[in-house]
């Protein structure tokens, strides 16, 4: 990277509270990388609403939930710009711009969309503002124009249509957007609880802002190597659902000390999740603490999500400007 700083766009939807996979998946980056770059992070309500249309209210109370989970992780409202999408009402203006030079087929290739509809199977996702997100999305990250946009393996191809969408602007009206290029992040490589992917929809997570005394019942339940019935058997801590966190949580010299007991039988499944729920509330007791300080003062996310919307809203309005020559609509 040039002495530059680069400018970097990501958000998250506030749809419930955020767990571990987030944590390890997302916020541990956004954490690293706001110190050396010009960071934008959005709580993204109006993505919530392609799959709580239903009911939408519950959305406003998920907003300052998700940002105290962000400023708990670590998150510095002082080196990065934490905003609220729905209140930089340019992010509209763009999409509908966007969605008009947009071929339905790129939004039917989409691998994510079926995805995401099996995922969801509970909810009738076959609606327009479903199939058209990635637009939203794509208009979300434009508008800042940003050089880097953190992802995983499995957010590639809608980074890629972000690109497509830039370029077919550039292409019918002259070069303004940059087509930025993916911030590739290591996937979280946590299971959850019941041994499947760990999601807010299949309420299988250990969550940032629950308590001590809520997680170590759930460490305490949490699935091991089905094939260990007894103490007494060996063990094999690679299809163990303990072992990923204790990577994590755990010191590499005990976790060499818990692969060897597990493998021949010295140490017990109880044992081996009072120490991983021991390491566990040590690692999150900064975070609770930080967040028992926003919950006893909640105007200071408000003041938080002001302050960078206003920040935002300043660069959106500016970009918005430029696109509006660019299509001849500066009535």
């Amino acid at each position: 990277m040039s002495n530059t700083k680069n400018c970097i766009v990501s958000g998250m939807r506030p749809t419930g509270r955020l767990h571990l996979g987030h944590y390890f998946g997302v916020l541990v980056n956004w954490i690293k990388i706001q110190e050396d770059n010009e960071c934008f992070f959005f709580v993204a309500d109006w993505h919530a609403m392609t799959s709580e249309y239903a009911d939408p209210r519950r959305i406003k109370g998920f907003v300052p939930e998700l940002v105290k989970d962000w400023i708990a992780a670590g998150l510095d409202p002082e080196k990065c710009t934490i905003f609220h999408q729905s209140q930089v009402k340019e992010h509209a203006e763009l999409h509908l711009i966007l969605s008009m030079l947009t071929p339905v087929g790129w939004l039917e290739r989409n691998p994510t969309y079926k995805e995401l509809r099996q995922e969801l199977s509970q909810k009738d996702l076959a609606t327009y503002g479903f199939l058209g997100y990635p637009v939203l999305m794509a208009s979300d990250i434009l508008m800042y124009r940003p050089t880097l946009v953190p992802v995983g393996h499995d957010q590639l191809p809608h980074l890629e249509l972000t690109r497509e969408i830039a370029r077919r602007f550039n292409h019918l009206n002259g070069e303004f957007f940059p087509e930025p290029e993916a911030m590739l992040t290591e996937d979280a490589k946590l299971p959850g609880l019941d041994g499947r992917k760990m999601s807010k929809s299949y309420n299988n997570g250990i969550f940032l802002g629950e308590s001590v005394e809520e997680m170590r019942p759930k460490v305490m339940s949490m699935l091991t190597d089905s094939n260990r019935l007894r103490k007494a058997d060996p063990g094999d801590p690679e299809v163990c659902n303990l072992f990923p966190y204790h990577k994590l949580f755990t010191d590499a010299e005990k976790c060499a000390e818990i692969e060897e007991g597990c493998r021949n039988a010295s140490l017990g499944c109880v044992d081996c999740k009072k120490l991983l729920a021991e390491n566990m509330a040590k690692f999150l007791e900064p975070m609770h603490e930080r967040r028992r300080k926003l919950d006893e003062n909640p105007d200071i996310v408000w003041q938080v999500l002001a302050e960078g919307t206003a920040k935002a809203r300043i660069r959106a309005q500016q970009n918005m400007e430029i696109v509006r020559q660019r299509i001849g609509f500066d009535f």
